[in-house]
């Protein structure tokens, strides 16, 4: 079961809000679930379930609540052109202290980790270099993660790469990653495109979708989580 907090961002003050929900079970660490560009969706919405039922509380921020409060769209031609002008609009610098807010939120009861998904995946890649605090993050198809594999990072991280994606060449983001950061995995899907983690779209492929949960959830036990 889910709920909805507040929580302010310490870049300007801003008071956004999250999906949260508590662990099932014995409490193993913090997950920040962070969100393609169509909003806390269903897709995030079950994302966030899956990791309760894992035993983690679970922040998933409303990271373009800047430009508009609540903001959910349909995958669909309009529902990406709004996500992109949002993303514009809030910046990542305002978006990156959301996630920290989140993260800071969570470090008070535990280890904290991070998951996220197309931007969502991108931003996880920037906060492992960007941010205090996160124990570790898996970041899935992030279009930025290439531009900046060359960036410092102060967490350990998985990459996540649909071998069917027709927005993110695999081999090239896969050869960026391990040219800079030769420790750093990077995962490639052959059956699965951009989305796989959002169970029932037409690139997702379950099996694919599983084993990416699997490698994610055993990057977090090996990094703190109880």
């Amino acid at each position: 079961m889910s709920d909805t907090v507040t929580l302010t961002s310490a870049i300007d003050g801003f008071a956004f809000t999250a999906l949260h929900a508590q662990p099932e079970g014995p409490r193993k660490g913090g997950v920040v679930v962070i969100q393609e560009i169509f909003g806390l969706d269903q897709y995030v919405q079950a994302d966030v379930a899956r990791w309760a039922a894992k035993g983690f509380e679970v922040l998933a921020p409303s990271i373009f609540d800047r430009a508009e409060p609540g903001f959910t769209a349909e995958h669909d031609p309009k529902g990406f052109q709004t996500g992109v002008s949002y993303v514009q609009k809030v910046g990542i610098d305002a978006m990156l202290s959301d996630i920290q807010a989140c993260i800071d939120d969570l470090a008070a009861r535990g280890p904290v980790f991070a998951v996220g998904y197309c931007l969502g995946g991108s931003l996880v890649w920037l906060s492992a270099g960007r941010l205090k605090g996160l124990a570790a993050g898996a970041a899935y198809y992030g279009s930025m993660i290439a531009a900046n594999a060359e960036l410092s990072l102060n967490a350990p991280v998985i990459v996540h790469l649909g071998r069917q994606d027709g927005h993110i060449p695999a081999d090239e983001v896969k050869a960026k990653v391990e040219a800079a950061h030769p420790d750093v995995p990077v995962y490639i899907y052959e059956n699965s495109g951009h989305g796989f983690n959002n169970d029932g779209r037409p690139d997702s492929d379950l099996a694919d979708a599983e084993l990416a949960r699997e490698r994610t959830l055993e990057l977090f036990v090996a990094n703190g989580a109880a």
